[in-house]
């Protein structure tokens, strides 16, 4: 069993290791007796469910980064969606997949807070994610941001439920709010939930599950439409993608950052692929191991949004209107 005391939004540096509370039975793991305010966890449901055990899967790999002596980044709060199997699984079964997730998510995380700290408007975060995703409590984020997850509901009702147990919450005069990702129209549901189109936004991809490339299309028409201009998107895109995608129009293996430049140029976005070995070699880590299932990247919104499309035709539309009444009383 694992038991976490309410730490708050804490940032992503090893110094912060110190608000993690940890225990363990079987694995003889201690650093605070405390059981005070603490939730103990048990064992998730649904354990056959493919997307909650792919969260589970990755909170495993933020778990065992956070208990490292230097850690990439502390997530406090990965445990309590953890039993002791699901952790000596993840130790059992480390692969390189495992050291991808968290260069990526470290710099997911640093791309988020730097950005926002450049721009005093931008207060709109929207994250793709698989449910347990858990930026929205233990990163810094500045007053007054308003955080969209976007993700499968039933997931993120059982993490919210455990997140709630063990004390976490999100900053002071933040909000979090879900939008489930199987909905009829999330565009729609992001407005009706508060997201302003007309105001600046920040995207992240990692997580979310995507089952064909129809999915990522629809995500990328999602953030084209609502992402005003300039606005970044980050994250990461399975590498299957590119390879369905080619094989659905008959063409041979393209180059990644390519076929990245293409699509992205089709949507509206202009984009840079991040190497994980660039990434690993900026934080001082070995570069991983392996192979990497996912491409990391960051793009930037080169068109106006759909309501900035809006404003700008309602103004058009009255300064002919106020143009036609000058006209006229001139007459």
């Amino acid at each position: 069993m694992r038991c976490f005391a309410p730490a708050g939004a804490v940032s992503s540096s090893s110094a912060a290791a110190a608000a993690i509370l940890f225990f363990s039975l079987n694995n003889n793991i201690f650093i605070s007796r405390k059981k005070k305010n603490c939730g103990f966890v048990a064992k998730l449901s649904n354990n056959n469910d493919p997307l909650l055990q792919s969260a589970i899967n990755d909170a495993s790999h933020r778990f065992q980064e956070t208990q490292k002596p230097e850690p990439l980044f502390v997530d406090p709060y990965a445990g309590c969606f953890l039993t002791d199997y699901d952790v000596q699984r993840d130790i059992d079964q480390y692969s390189s997949s495992a050291s991808h997730y968290c260069l990526a998510t470290k710099f997911i995380d640093d791309k988020l807070l730097d950005t926002m700290s450049k721009t005093d408007e931008l207060r709109q975060v929207v994250l793709f994610t698989d449910g347990m995703d858990t930026r929205p409590y233990r990163l810094k984020w500045p007053t007054s941001t308003v955080m969209f997850d976007v993700s499968a509901e039933q997931v993120y009702i059982t993490a919210a439920q455990k997140l709630k147990d063990v004390g976490a919450k999100v900053p002071k005069r933040c909000l979090l709010v879900h939008v489930p990702s199987k909905s009829a129209d999330t565009q729609e549901n992001l407005y009706r939930k508060g997201f302003n189109g007309n105001r600046p936004s920040i995207w992240a991809l990692q997580g979310i599950p995507m089952m064909t490339w129809e999915n990522f299309k629809d995500i990328m028409v999602l953030v084209s439409s609502l992402a005003t201009k300039g606005c970044i998107f980050v994250g990461e895109l399975p590498t299957w993608l590119v390879d369905t995608e080619s094989a659905m129009k008959g063409l041979e293996q393209p180059d990644t950052r390519n076929w990245m430049d293409k699509f992205f140029r089709s949507n509206g976005f202009r984009v840079t692929v991040i190497d994980y070995d660039e990434v690993a070699e900026n934080l001082g880590r070995d570069p991983p191991s392996g192979y990497g299932k996912n491409i990391l990247f960051v793009a930037e919104q080169l068109r106006l949004s759909d309501s900035q499309m809006e404003s700008w035709r309602e103004q058009f539309q009255r300064v002919e209107e106020e143009g036609d009444e000058d006209g006229f009383e001139e007459l």
